[in-house]
């Protein structure tokens, strides 16, 4: 493949960012959830740190599940259209040829179309998979490789928001952890549309207003909590 044509693997993009901006969002939520309701900083880490660990294996055991399962029903659709290659072959070549009149193809063209596909099984059933079904091999059809992509970047993105706890007071620790996630999920964003398609600064403020609106429902959670159970609040009163 030239150099101009090398591809990136969207399926990788995608599990990436969906367990990193998880893991990151929700974690966010949760410290400053809890953050905002107690002064207490070994109390937001251990919250924080529990969030991330049930964050990064649910999400990990979800990327698995629903994987196996994808790939599992194309399997399965497969075998059907093998069976009905076997006992209705007249039926199936009729399909193929009706799928490709409609692409335009007539005549002799349309011919020797339906015959080349016809005359290799593999190639008959991949056509009838795409074609007809809509249907193809996922990407990453393993379950096990996309579990560990996801439980990766969900753990890392829940790492993120904690980190300002360990080194600043719980109030500065809260912004810092704010403008930390927003960061770099703005720079997530920016890096998704330059891999894939779509404006880089558009992209980069949808992921980065997600973190926002996460941060602040989190905040005022946490304020009426402490508020319904008399907690001190941090930077409130």
């Amino acid at each position: 493949m030239p150099e101009y044509e090398k591809h990136f693997r969207g399926e990788q993009i995608g599990n990436i960012i969906l367990g990193g901006q998880d893991g990151l969002v929700n974690v966010l939520a949760v410290v400053l959830g809890v953050a905002s309701a107690t002064n207490d900083v070994f109390i937001v880490l251990v919250a924080g740190l529990a969030a991330t660990f049930a964050e990064t294996i649910s999400m990990a055991a979800v990327a698995y599940t629903s994987t196996k399962a994808d790939w599992d029903y194309y399997k399965a659709e497969r075998a059907l259209e093998e069976n009905a290659i076997k006992e209705n072959p007249k039926d199936e070549i009729k399909e193929i040829r009706e799928i490709y009149a409609k692409k335009g193809f007539k005549g002799r063209l349309l011919n020797d179309i339906v015959k080349i596909i016809t005359s290799n099984e593999k190639v008959w059933v991949d056509t009838m998979m795409s074609e007809e079904l809509n249907l193809s091999p996922k990407f990453g059809k393993s379950p096990i490789k996309n579990g560990l992509i996801v439980f990766v970047a969900t753990l890392v993105g829940s790492i993120v928001p904690l980190v300002p706890f360990v080194f600043l007071p719980i109030s500065n620790a809260m912004i810092a952890s704010v403008i930390i996630a927003v960061a770099v999920l703005f720079a997530v964003g920016v890096v998704k549309a330059k891999l894939t398609v779509g404006n880089w600064l558009g992209s980069g403020l949808e992921l980065a207003l997600i973190g926002t609106l996460a941060a602040i429902s989190g905040y005022f959670i946490g304020i009426g909590l402490g508020a319904l159970f008399g907690t001190n609040v941090v930077g409130v009163g």
